[in-house]
């Protein structure tokens, strides 16, 4: 039980003993630096139960826990905060717990709960990953990773776009125009070349349509009746009917695609245990439609179509079948949701990665599914995030504007070489071992200025500042923790054995902020934030700078205290090097 727990039970007990009085929750806040104190019980909000003065309450639930805590030796109230000292032989206790727990912060999953699938990435096969989808990746992972941290069971899974008019528009451009052209004998990616030819597609339909407009037919006409777009709903059809030839060429491309995506998410460090396509999953759904209409789930209109009716819940009705008996998204997403839970018959939770233009999509999915009456419905979330936008303005991919994931990652390297190279302090470093530091850098930096920020809200990626080596920034975290191994690399004697010393102020403060880890990692996972964990490390990291700053560590006269601030050192490290690999980020042993 840890001290907070310890506190708030005696505090109830408290309240019992001295006013007769249960009380259902206990406020906790850190202390103000300004007072004396560790811990502080917010005692205003129990003024709901017990009319009086907070002063004279504080003082008297102050009395109180002072004898019947032994790790309280201290109290004084300010106000409606009652401060609590909380004694060094606790502190220096609890660090040996967790100096020792080679696993500090993560809870192993038991074998009855059920697994938690996270869905991310989900790209169409018709362009190459961009900003955006760096965003969407870099969350998924980063709260999966964090969701099995917390004690829970994962599997990371991603559904691939890759059938639909856009994959046929880029395949109708390069029978076309390609010329026969390869990723071999192009030298380019594979998604970079089917990307290329997406735009290719716009810019003739543009020419097109500008062409009928001109012999004066409307624009919108001019869009339905230009040759190359009837061309493509053409290719869909026999793609649709089996054709062999399209499928060959389908499968082509998508195979040059699933080649580019597969160096992407290396480069990114992301990975998948599962994947899904689109061309598999787009008729599922049809056959739940059959049973939601004999459960009065859905309903039919005269003209064949089938609806849900969500008027009562707020929401509005949803087509989930065309009266050509055609699914629309919501009837595959539904099928998809239901065959993962019967390929992995431990899950009883998903979690979609997917931008918040798709809000509504996922309240009426969610809700669906719980009409039709699956247990597992609950446990939805739609991991919502904001877009990101760049200084230069938003992103089109059918105009080839968009911010490509492969050049953006070779971009945030290259300035992280060039602000390395400014401070000059990588003497004695090879060039490989120069090259490999800043990528780590470089993507450090990417991800951490990405995953810092709550994911509703939206970012301006700027990557010269995200590359700063002061501030809330991956690179200033970084150096923190190559800062420590140098000092762990100097430390010449043995600071393995046990030490009982009185703690400086600096490093109760730093064993404070060690000791929130294990809820920070519940925290996180309970409200699918890596911001959560990013802030709580650059808090450490100042926490620590402010120890190292104002106490003498190797240079300590004193072998208890040395031994002590060494282990201390060590363990934040250990500590920032499990939380960024929370969020995908490598620390370096030098910089």
């Amino acid at each position: 039980m840890n001290i907070q727990n310890t506190i708030e039970t005696k505090v109830k007990e408290g309240f019992l003993a001295l006013y007769n009085i249960e009380i259902p929750t206990v406020e906790f806040q850190a202390t103000r630096k300004e007072f004396e104190g560790d811990i502080t019980v917010v005692i205003f909000p129990l003024l709901r139960y017990k009319k009086g003065n907070p002063v004279a309450i504080g003082e008297d639930l102050g009395k109180y826990l002072v004898e019947n805590i032994t790790e309280i030796t201290n109290y004084n109230v300010v106000k409606g905060f009652l401060n609590l000292v909380v004694n060094d032989n606790f502190y220096t206790n609890l660090f040996q717990k967790i100096y020792t727990d080679t696993n500090y912060g993560f809870v192993s999953p038991k074998a009855d709960d059920k697994a938690v699938m996270v869905e991310y990435s989900s790209p169409n096969t018709n362009k190459p990953l961009h900003l955006g989808h760096v965003r969407n990746n870099l969350l998924g992972y980063s709260v999966a990773e964090i969701i099995k941290a917390a004690g829970k069971k994962v599997y990371k899974t991603q559904i691939i776009n890759d059938r639909g008019i856009h994959i046929c528009k880029s395949m109708l451009a390069w029978e076309k125009f390609g010329n026969g052209e390869t990723p071999s004998s192009t030298g380019l990616k594979g998604d970079k070349l089917v990307g290329n030819y997406y735009v290719k597609f716009d810019q003739e339909y543009k020419k097109e349509i500008s062409s009928l407009v001109a012999t004066g037919i409307s624009e919108e006409d001019a869009k339905k009746q230009a040759p190359i777009i009837l061309e493509a709903q053409e290719m869909l059809l026999k793609w649709e009917a089996g054709d062999k030839e399209v499928v060959a060429l389908w499968k082509k491309m998508n195979a040059w695609v699933y080649d580019g995506f597969d160096t992407t998410y290396k480069n990114m460090g992301v990975n998948f245990d599962t994947l899904y396509y689109e061309s598999d999953t787009y008729l599922l759904g049809k056959d739940v439609v059959a049973q939601g209409l004999e459960k009065g789930v859905f309903y039919k209109k005269e003209d064949g179509s089938v609806w849900c009716d969500l008027t009562e819940d707020g929401l509005d009705e949803k087509i989930v079948l065309r009266s050509d008996g055609t699914a629309v998204y919501m009837t595959q997403d539904i099928g998809t949701a239901i065959q993962r839970v019967k390929d992995y018959v431990d899950v009883g939770g998903m979690v979609y990665t997917v931008g918040n233009e798709q809000d509504y999509h996922f309240q009426v999915l969610f809700l669906i599914l719980k009409k039709l009456g699956f247990d597992w419905a609950k446990n939805l979330y739609h991991l919502s995030y904001g877009m990101v936008d760049l200084p230069s303005g938003k992103m089109k991919s059918r105009e080839g504007t968009v911010v490509d994931a492969d050049d953006l990652m070779v971009e945030m390297t290259a300035t992280a070489k060039e602000i390395s190279e400014e401070l000059g302090k990588l003497d004695g470093y090879s060039d490989e071992e120069k090259n490999e530091l800043y990528k780590t850098i470089g993507l450090g930096a990417l991800k951490y200025f990405i995953l810092k920020v709550d994911p509703k809200k939206r970012i301006l990626f700027d990557p010269k500042s995200s590359v700063d080596f002061q501030g809330n920034t991956g690179p200033f975290i970084q150096y923190t923790y190559a800062r420590i191994q140098s000092i762990i690399r100097k430390a010449d004697f043995d600071f393995s054995k046990t030490v009982s010393i009185a703690l400086h102020e600096k490093e109760k403060e730093l064993l404070k902020q060690l000791e929130l880890f294990p809820d920070t990692v519940q925290q996180a996972a309970a409200n699918y934030s890596p911001a959560v964990i990013a802030n709580y490390t650059y808090d450490l990291v100042k926490e620590f700078n402010s120890f190292y700053q104002n106490v003498h560590i190797l240079g300590e006269e004193n072998q208890d205290k040395k031994v002590f601030r060494v282990q201390l050192s060590k363990k934040v490290a250990d500590t920032i090097k499990a939380a960024f690999g929370l969020l995908g980020i490598d620390v370096p042993e030098r910089m």
